[in-house]
């Protein structure tokens, strides 16, 4: 009766519901969610948790009012992230989001939780799902893609920029254990550089940039998180490159090609509200990227005196000033 009343209630005043589960809020019996972003600064102004946020709002669930929610934040530094999801379990949070390789953590802390994963690579291969269809288990998702023809897709739209750039590096931190591509199937296209810590990253742009190279950067949490201090190594050293987030682009990077990161951290809400409604993550299939943008920055080109092709810049998404 009382959710049929408070369903009556917000018809009449024309918006949405409230989902059912919260209507045991006045008992205390709030649904609680944990979140752990692997590269995010905590704050409500971050475009990647401000979609969730949205996309949350858009379903009926109102933050400290029928929703709780955890955040923990990795800083890039996804050794973390074990000592993070941990804190989620021990709050027995009703579902953890878990970004990037963070979803390896949670998916080995707990068997029992509901877990929606964001941009989980290659989720088959490493055993987070059965298959994309029947994820089976506890976890679920959004994937991304990050094989060798993707990669390729990177190299061939740089050197449309670039054309003039000798060989082209492919930025990888070897040590996150994350998945990816086969990195020897690359060898006789790009010039792997295997970087670990910040300072790896300033050597490998000034040796690339006296070689008169370009550089693709793994979509990695660790790079993610230095994008800033990447864009501006790269404008220094005059080395054009090629970001798998738009991120990379708004911090002055010269072009990116990839999925909508909020928006498909915004889809992420869809799940914990049919998990939270009383789906299992083993029936909702595993979502794959469907639309990619392209991103270029022509004033980060002015900046490494390069005139991207108008073919190119007609097909970009978005062009930035």
């Amino acid at each position: 009766m009382l959710i049929g009343a408070a369903l009556a209630a917000a018809l009449a005043l024309g918006r949405p519901a409230a989902p059912a589960v919260a209507e045991a809020q006045g008992t205390g019996n709030v649904p609680r969610i944990g979140v752990v972003a692997v590269s995010e600064p905590a704050s409500p102004t971050e475009p990647n948790l401000a979609a969730f946020r949205q996309g949350l709002r858009d379903l009926g669930y109102v933050e400290g009012q029928n929703l709780v929610v955890e955040y923990r934040y990795a800083q890039g530094r996804t050794e973390r992230a074990p000592e993070l999801v941990a804190e989620l379990v021990g709050l027995k949070v009703d579902v953890i989001v878990a970004s990037g390789p963070t979803a390896i953590a949670a998916k080995n802390a707990t068997q029992t939780i509901p877990i929606v994963c964001v941009a989980m690579a290659d989720p088959v291969r490493f055993g987070l799902v059965a298959s994309l269809a029947r994820p089976g288990g506890n976890v679920t998702g959004l994937a991304l893609n990050v094989d060798t023809k993707f990669i390729g897709k990177w190299l061939e739209l740089l050197k449309e920029a670039a054309p003039r750039a000798s060989r082209i590096g492919y930025l990888h931190d070897s040590n996150m254990g994350l998945p990816g591509p086969d990195l020897a199937e690359l060898k006789s296209t790009l010039r792997l550089v295997d970087v670990r810590e910040l300072r790896q990253i300033e050597t490998a742009f000034a040796e690339i940039g006296k070689d008169r190279g370009g550089v693709v950067v793994s979509p990695q949490p660790f790079f993610f998180a230095q994008r800033s201090r990447i864009a501006e190594l790269a404008t220094k050293h005059r080395v054009p490159a090629i970001y798998g987030f738009r991120a990379f682009v708004d911090a002055g990077g010269l072009m990116s090609y990839g999925m909508n990161l909020p928006d498909v951290w915004r889809r992420a809400a869809a799940y914990v509200d049919k998990i939270l409604k009383g789906a299992k993550p083993s029936d909702l299939p595993v979502e794959q990227p469907t639309k990619y943008e392209l991103l270029i920055n022509r004033k980060a080109a002015k900046a490494l005196d390069l005139t991207v092709p108008r073919s190119l810049l007609l097909r970009a998404d978005e062009v930035i000033e």
